[in-house]
């Protein structure tokens, strides 16, 4: 038995739904192929969630609190940190990289937009000393901790 090679490719255009003709759609499939969900959409929820709510980690390093997120595919220049008060945002946006009208996709699975995130700092901090660097998809937030948060550490007598 023969194979018979066909260099038909189904076109796909990224289409722009409001949230409700997505929701719509979504449903459709669902009701057509109900076990479709697990092998199709929820990956691809997932996917986009991690983009939309960036991993991060939130730590205490010596005399600092340390906060690392992992933001692949955005330029340093996209990303802004705020500290106000005890609470850390981390916000930006994923950019297009080029703007195509037209364009024969096999696959799209490559999404943008922006995002936000905010953190209620565990521990005081010298805010005025914060200082944040970026390198290869993670940003890194060091934040000196105050003299009285250094001192907070109680050792409990187990009974």
């Amino acid at each position: 038995m023969t194979r018979k090679e066909t260099k038909d490719v189904a076109r796909v255009e990224p289409s722009i739904l409001s949230p409700f003709e997505e929701i719509e759609r979504v449903f459709d499939e669902i009701m057509r192929r109900p076990f479709s969900l697990f092998r199709t959409f929820v990956p691809r929820l997932r996917e986009e969630a991690e983009f939309i709510s960036p991993a991060v980690d939130i730590f205490e390093e010596g005399d600092d609190l340390v906060v690392k997120a992992e933001l692949p595919g955005i330029n340093k220049e996209d990303i802004e940190v705020k500290i106000t008060d005890d609470y850390l945002t981390i916000s930006g946006e994923k950019k297009k990289e080029e703007k195509v009208e037209k364009k024969d996709y096999y696959r799209y699975e490559r999404s943008y937009g922006s995002f936000s995130r905010t953190f209620r700092l565990p521990v005081e901090v010298q805010t005025d000393k914060a200082k944040a660097k970026f390198e290869n998809g993670v940003l890194e937030i060091r934040i000196p901790k105050t003299e009285e948060a250094k001192k907070k550490e109680v050792k409990l007598k187990i009974e």
